[in-house]
């Protein structure tokens, strides 16, 4: 499963009224792994920051004045999103600049090119509800380090979702190993299918079952005692 970590940087809020994408920046996973085979650019957006974005991601009109439009590197971003799952904090406000630019110069929507938009947000808020789900805020919760985090930049960001992403989302979603590189003869090594193998079975030690009960009462009160554990315990006293 290919999907790419995905952020930008704009001139301010609204792409409805007229502001433009400066800056984006992709991370690649692959196998919930980092392929380090990532995208960067920073782009004219031939207008200038509003103030606020300036205090935001503090990157000048001036140094943007000699960057690429748009349009000069769309195809090679493009290419690079496509078929991929995106993966994007807010996705609504990125998205709605992304599909703005790709109006502007005849474009399809994003949605054409990729296979499905992920918001981790929603994703976030459905795992703690009610509390804050800024990128800083999971940063701290997941112990994601963003010390370097003093302004907004898209690749960064992006590099933090990533993380922030695989903690969320914990565990494998099949017994698949990507052992990487290739044969001798260049084709691409196979992936190792686990289930053939006779895997020993390991009883979690005293301190492993201890994490695991904390884990368990942290999403049981994040939950508000709704945990499908606690529920069904429940229904089962009841029976009793």
């Amino acid at each position: 499963m290919r999907q790419i970590v995905l952020d930008t940087e704009t001139t301010g809020l609204s792409a409805e009224n007229g502001d433009r994408i400066i800056e984006i920046g992709c991370v690649e996973l692959v196998s919930r792994k980092l392929t380090g085979n990532n995208k960067h650019f920073y782009l004219n957006p031939e207008r200038d920051s509003h103030e606020d974005a300036l205090k935001v991601h503090g990157i000048s009109n001036e140094f943007l004045k000699d960057k690429p439009k748009f349009s000069a590197v769309v195809g090679e971003l493009l290419d690079y999103l496509q078929g991929a799952e995106i993966i994007i904090h807010n996705a609504p406000f990125d998205v709605s600049f992304l599909n703005n630019e790709l109006e502007l110069i005849g474009r399809a929507p994003i949605g054409h090119c990729v296979a499905k938009v992920i918001d981790s947000l929603m994703l976030a808020k459905e795992v703690f509800p009610g509390k804050r789900n800024s990128l800083n805020a999971l940063c701290d919760r997941l112990e994601v380090d963003n010390s370097g985090r003093t302004l907004h930049g898209a690749l960064l960001d992006a590099e933090l979702l990533a993380d922030v992403y695989i903690n969320l989302t914990r565990g494998q979603n099949s017994l698949m190993m990507d052992l990487g590189g290739r044969t001798q003869d260049g084709d691409a090594t196979p992936l190792v299918d686990l289930h053939s193998f006779d895997l020993p079975l390991l009883a979690a030690n005293d301190q492993e079952i201890a994490d695991h009960d904390k884990l368990l009462a942290d999403i049981d009160k994040a939950s508000k005692g709704k945990t499908v554990w606690r529920v069904v315990s429940a229904s089962v006293q009841k029976l009793i």
